[in-house]
């Protein structure tokens, strides 16, 4: 089964005369829908815009595994283990929450702020929080805390990419535009797809993608 999702199809959320402006592509906070609560592991995919000098101030975070893509500007981030980075475009940054953990994540800079926000559920509760950003990412970053693999691909236009055949794929455009089957992806637009086999995209613009590849949680280990 294959699921269009169009930007301007995401919930809109944030707080713009704060500076900040969200687009939910799951149920997320007021924005409920019984049928959009999760895909995969994937509980949220954010889009967030936060203005120079904008933020979230200090907040709680729990048993999710929060993984950020910058795609312009810089993400100032404090948390409550010690770790302060700011963190710049095409970086990725992963906060295990764990059994708790409180941060803030800023726009300190000069310029607007775009980044990708993707909450996973993890396999197993509790532990110890952790964290890292990693700087030059190449081709995948497997988090198996969520059963689950992240690919960043930036195919050139004319090129056909591969999708991983998955229990769950979820693939984000963030530049660019692509095409999967009869439907022409932009930017801010995704596709989920499940159980569907061997299947390709073909860029028709150069692109950058974020592309999750997730095993079904209620499936044993194997």
């Amino acid at each position: 089964m294959i699921r269009i999702q169009r930007a301007a199809e995401r919930y809109p959320g944030g707080d713009p005369a704060a500076g900040i402006e969200t687009r939910h592509a799951l149920s997320f906070g007021p924005y409920y829908d019984p049928d959009n609560l999760r895909f995969g592991a994937l509980l949220a995919v954010n889009e967030e815009r936060l203005a120079p000098g904008s933020g979230f101030d200090e907040h709680p975070h729990s048993h999710t595994e929060i993984v950020t893509w910058v795609v312009e500007g810089e993400l100032t981030h404090h948390d409550s283990t010690g770790h302060t980075t700011v963190v710049r475009r095409g970086d990725l940054q992963h906060l295990g929450s764990a059994a708790g953990v409180r941060h803030v994540e800023r726009n300190d800079g000069a310029v607007p702020l775009t980044f990708i926000q993707m909450w996973l559920a993890p396999l197993e509760p509790g532990g110890e929080p952790t964290y890292e950003v990693v700087r030059d990412l190449g081709d995948g970053y497997a988090l198996p805390a969520a059963g689950a693999t992240l690919h960043v691909h930036r195919p050139r236009a004319g090129s056909r990419l591969a999708l991983p055949p998955a229990d769950f794929t979820y693939v984000h455009v963030v530049r660019g535009e692509v095409s999967l089957g009869d439907e022409e992806l932009a930017p801010g637009d995704a596709a989920r797809l499940t159980d569907t086999g061997e299947l390709a995209l073909t860029a028709t613009a150069d692109a950058e993608l974020l592309i999750w590849e997730m095993r079904d949680w209620r499936k044993a280990p194997g």
